[in-house]
């Protein structure tokens, strides 16, 4: 099982053949470039590469009228005043005498895609492809889109594959309207797109990509919008809505929105909608125009973020993911951002995000508007005491356009200064080094040959030298017995091999009789060999080292406690939810912002005497806490644990699909109001927490 890479270079056929500084940035460069990244990084190497096909007219049928299909075609044979006159009446399009044979290897490699995954070929995969589809209509093109190519892959994996629940993640820096028009009726399709909005001032103006525009009829709740509005000042401080352009050359102002507010709007809005929901297919519209340096998104996010998106997407649906490019306009910021996303495909561990995780106070509120609008639809949102009312809108409702005839966007503007600086001054950092050949290593007291890791996941025999096992022992009774001491210089032999980078993450088993003590050794052995900054998520019976101190340094955060408690910020203990509910809001709502606010240089995550947690929970908690320490996991299991835990553990530290976790199940009002309180005592301090209600209050959001 790997990761598929689809492309075809006769997609960089069509061109602009005419003076047209709105779609002059739609070039075969975007695709050239991130290709050429791909294999100057090995990665186009480790993946399967297929040729795209041309889809056939009854595939492209799927989602577009015959009538549309014919104009299309007959492009081909028109010269180029006729192709300028026929763009001129859609737009931000231009047609070219190869459009039609470009348009259908977009969409077959897209399809060609989704077969490959859900036959079982590969894991998941990447469609590198143009021209883009998503605001592609069924009449008409739209926004460079000419056929909707993750529209039609939703509709080919149902009819052909039988799937009866497909999440679609647009992370476009526009909103897909082509696809929101197409399944806004439809519960079997679930999609999510972010978009900078301005109020209903930006590219598309439309009043139906508003947060409360959630879908229609059965498909009430199934269409999710999250629009970026106002411009923000300094962090926190956004300032009122500002006016309209004053004039065609003034400069539309910057969203800005960066690595915190993407990932606080995938914790807060998408993952817990996607879990409840549970997908067979995660299709992605993965435009990079939402990435730091992009003419059109002026966005912060920094290539790295989009590897954190992709792993978290990959929890869902047994990691069944297909990305389908979209936009991308700066071609430095697009081929950086592609390969993050492809590393991820392959189970590379994230960097680790750069820059202070602090969302923007706009992208709180547009969040928690999201969360208010769908609240009726969704008991993952509703356990999370959120009241489903909203504001009616500032602007009134406008019909929904023909499509044809329709004003022209505003002409792009080269990106800001700050911008192009801030991305050439990340690109010189040495984020992109090679994976260490071994991933993952497994330390076990003995050998045991009855475990079926992956072929690459390296069993580690090694030990720490036995006088420095023997002195990080001493001050422990329950480390002095022979077998607890073997165990002990494994894990501190595999803490090293983590910690200088020549594993990423580890799995080691401890006897139940020093799960503490060997804890805690863990602990100060990282403090002490570099982790500048340590998370410890115990769960089950382990208590915190009394003498550990607050210094920053070590965030201790215990599920399974008696009670929920923040005995101090750095020290925070929570029961185990009883329900696939309870346990998926504790881990979304508290267990990753905590951690993402945090930055750690290394997680423990020590499963102790009774954990009390299925392998499913086990596992999806150390494949999420992959991101925010760039994958540097070292998870201690109990011996009492099930061999299988080790397995699964091993697997997913490497870069595999979670288990799933069943069908959900609402949380108990307990575990609700244990939660809320602790989110309302700790988010002064872990902003990652906040969504903007809760300022009126703890807990209130």
């Amino acid at each position: 099982m790997g990761t598929a890479l689809v492309y075809h270079e006769d997609m960089t056929a069509a061109r602009l053949l005419w003076d047209d500084p709105e779609c002059e940035i739609e070039c075969p460069e975007r695709l050239t470039t991130a290709l050429e990244r791909l294999q100057q990084r090995g990665l186009e190497q480790r993946c399967l590469q297929l040729a795209a096909r041309e889809a056939s007219e009854a595939e492209l049928g799927l989602v577009h009228s015959p009538e549309y299909v014919a104009l299309v075609r007959g492009t081909q044979a028109l010269g180029t005043g006729e192709l300028q006159t026929l763009s001129g009446q859609y737009d931000a399009v231009y047609f070219h005498p190869s459009t039609f044979h470009c348009a259908r290897l977009a969409v077959g490699a897209a399809l060609q895609l989704v077969d490959a995954v859900l036959a079982g070929a590969v894991r998941n995969g990447l469609a590198l492809v143009r021209p883009p589809g998503h605001h592609s209509q069924r009449a008409a093109a739209n926004g460079f889109c000419v056929f909707n190519n993750v529209a039609i892959a939703a509709r080919h994996a149902q009819r052909q594959h039988g799937l009866h629940r497909i999440l679609i993640v647009d992370w476009d820096v526009h909103h897909g309207q082509g696809i929101q028009y197409i399944f806004e009726d439809d519960p079997s399709v679930l999609y999510f797109s972010w978009h900078r909005y301005e109020h209903g001032r930006f590219w598309p103006y439309l009043r139906e990509s508003d947060a409360d525009a959630v879908g229609q009829g059965p498909g009430l709740g199934f269409t999710v919008n999250l629009p970026w509005n106002q411009s923000p000042g300094p962090r926190g401080e956004d300032p009122a809505v500002l006016p309209g352009r004053a004039s065609t050359d003034a400069p539309w102002p910057q969203v800005g929105m960066g690595n915190a507010d993407y990932v606080a709007a995938f914790l807060h809005v998408l993952l817990p909608v996607a879990f409840e929901f549970n997908p067979e297919l995660v299709l992605v519209s993965a435009g990079f125009d939402s990435a730091i340096g992009d003419p059109e998104g002026q966005m912060q996010a920094t290539p790295e973020c989009f590897a954190h998106l992709t792993q978290l997407l990959q929890v869902l649906a047994g990691g069944r993911v297909c990305a389908v490019l979209e936009g991308g306009y700066h071609l430095e910021s697009l081929s950086q951002s592609v390969c993050m996303m492809v590393q991820a495909l392959l189970g590379d561990p994230a960097p680790p995000l750069s820059g202070p995780m602090v969302p923007h106070g706009s992208a709180l509120e547009s969040i928690q508007s999201v969360r208010v609008a769908q609240a009726p639809h969704w008991m993952s949102l509703q356990q999370q005491g959120v009241a489903p009312v909203l504001s009616p809108s500032p602007y009134s409702p406008e019909g929904r356009p023909s499509s044809l005839l329709l004003t022209g966007r505003p002409e792009f503007k080269a990106a800001a200064t700050q911008d192009v600086a801030a991305l050439s001054s990340l690109l010189d950092q040495p984020r992109l080094n090679p994976t260490p050949p071994v991933r993952t290593a497994v330390a076990l007291a003995a050998p045991d040959a009855a475990l079926a890791l992956p072929s690459d996941v390296l069993c580690e025999e090694g030990s720490a030298p036995q006088e420095e096992t023997q002195a990080w022992a001493r001050p422990h009774e329950a480390l002095a017995q022979d077998r607890a001491l073997t165990a002990l210089g494994k894990v501190l032999y595999l803490l090293d091999r983590i910690l200088d980078g020549q594993v990423s993450s580890g799995v080691a088993v401890t006897p139940a009789c020093a799960a503490a003590a060997t804890l805690d050794v863990a602990i100060r052995c990282g403090l002490s060999h570099g982790a500048q900054r340590l998370l410890c998520l115990a769960v089950g019976q382990l208590d915190r080292p009394p003498d550990l101190t607050d210094d920053g340094r070590n965030l201790w955060l215990n599920i399974g406690g008696k009670e929920a408690a923040a005995l101090s910020m750095f020290h925070v203990s929570v029961p185990l939810p009883g329900t696939t509910g309870g346990f998926l809001s504790c881990v979304l709502a508290l267990v990753l912002p905590l951690a993402y606010s945090f930055q750690p240089d290394l997680v423990l995550v020590a499963l102790g005497p009774a954990h009390g947690l299925r392998d499913p929970q086990a596992a999806l908690l150390a494949a999420l806490l992959r991101g925010p320490a760039g994958g540097r996991v070292l998870a201690l299991v109990d011996e009492e644990s099930t061999p299988q835990l080790v397995v699964v553990l091993a697997r997913v530290l490497h870069g595999e699909a979670a288990p799933s976790l069943g069908p959900f199940s609402m949380a108990s009002p307990e575990d609700v109001q244990a939660l809320m309180q602790l989110r309302g005592q700790l988010e002064p301090r872990w902003k990652m927490l906040q969504v903007a209600s809760e300022a009126g209050g703890p807990g209130s959001g």
